[in-house]
């Protein structure tokens, strides 16, 4: 076993493509389809392990010592399965050539960053003819307007999550044209901002929205009550990769979460979902990145993913891969079955049966108290003669 999940030469991807083609027909021929981009972390103690290093643990929530791993999940509103999944390799792994051969990293894996792992996984994708999706991402990867704009490049939508700090064009305000220079040699090519000029940032747009641009929106059922909470949305024109040389580029959506009692907005999206979608619509689709996470805690929990011990490239990847083809295949034997929804439904409570006694209640004290009595009086007088 040993052998087969740490050295044996089989392809990760073959077995992940197979699993794919076996799993997709089930989920729905005419569904709407989403591609999940999202990573997942693995704390570890040592630093041996490849790819280990001190950098952003989302399974403990702060920087400290673990791996991660950058996927992409093909997802309905039946069901979804990871379609890739790739080790994040740190630039100090990169540069280490004796850490390297000892792990096998392949000779051809060079330092990309997480945004870099995904567009590759998503170009793959496409190759292979996976069905088209609206893309699906947190802040860690929507705040890049590279990331963005190459997704737009690729031809999909997208409704990705970005930072409060990122910036935003607002209707009717654009950047000055480069300014004419004549006779001062090449023609400047740089916009130019001034005041009222501008772009801003998504947080003080939050604020300065009226009351009446919020609503309170529920976007499905969850464990115990149904999940709503308030949002705005706004087109706007976002800022470019080359903020200095992009003019304004097409407008998207500016989707904004604020709870009722919040101090602050929480999330912030922006999406190049249809101008004339319905703002319900809009959350459904931004919030429909939960089921990446259910994957992760089934995967963890109930497949062992957090469970490999090895040191190894390969290994980490075939104990990866074997988890999702099990998970896959558990995916498609439910869908099989019944043809329910993934979400965990909730179960009304059983009836208690008409002899039930709470534990500690009154009856049960003072029964034990009794039974203390007569344990004390056979022990006294010598008749232990069991009461009737």
């Amino acid at each position: 076993m040993h052998h087969f999940v740490a050295k044996s030469e089989w392809s990760d991807e073959a077995i992940l493509e197979r699993v794919r083609d076996f799993v997709l027909p089930k989920m729905g021929a005419d569904a709407d389809y989403y591609w999940i981009i999202d990573d997942t972390s693995f704390p570890k103690k040592g630093m041996h392990s490849v790819g280990v290093a001190r950098q952003y643990c989302g399974a403990l929530g702060k920087l400290s010592n673990c791996q991660v791993a950058v996927s992409l999940s093909i997802a309905t509103k039946r069901a979804s399965l990871p379609i890739a999944y790739r080790l994040y390799l740190p630039k100090e792994w990169v540069d280490d050539a004796k850490r390297r051969a000892k792990t096998g990293v392949p000779q051809d894996v060079a330092f990309a960053t997480k945004q870099d792992i995904a567009l590759a996984q998503v170009r793959q994708a496409l190759g292979k003819g996976v069905p088209i999706g609206t893309v699906l991402a947190d802040a860690g990867y929507g705040q890049s307007a590279s990331f963005r704009e190459t997704l737009t490049e690729l031809g999909l939508r997208y409704a990705v999550g970005i930072s409060a700090q990122n910036v935003v064009w607002l209707p009717g305000v654009a950047p000055l044209p480069p300014k004419a220079m004549p006779h001062m040699g090449r023609p400047a090519k740089n916009f130019r901002r001034a005041p009222g000029h501008e772009p801003v940032r998504v947080q003080d747009v939050a604020v300065s929205l009226p009351d009446q641009a919020w609503r309170e929106v529920t976007w499905r059922e969850g464990s115990n009550a149904p999940l709503c909470s308030r949002f705005a949305a706004l087109r706007v024109h976002p800022t470019g990769r080359n903020r200095w040389k992009t003019g304004l580029l097409a407008q998207e959506w500016l989707l904004i979460e604020w709870p009722t009692g919040a101090d602050v907005p929480t999330k912030y999206f922006l999406s190049t979902l249809p101008e004339g979608v319905p703002l319900e619509e809009l959350v459904r689709v931004a919030k429909m990145r939960w089921r990446i996470e259910r994957d992760y805690q089934e995967l963890k929990q109930e497949l062992g993913l957090g469970d490999y011990e090895g040191r190894g490239w390969r290994g980490f990847h075939h104990h990866a891969s074997l988890c999702i083809a099990a998970y896959g295949f558990l995916v498609a034997t439910r869908l099989e079955d019944d043809g329910a929804e993934k979400k965990t439904l909730q179960l009304p409570a059983p009836a208690l049966p008409k002899n039930y006694r709470p534990r500690g209640s009154g009856a049960g004290a003072a029964a034990r108290a009794r039974l203390r009595g007569e344990r004390t009086a056979c022990a006294r007088t010598g008749d232990c003669t069991p009461p009737p």
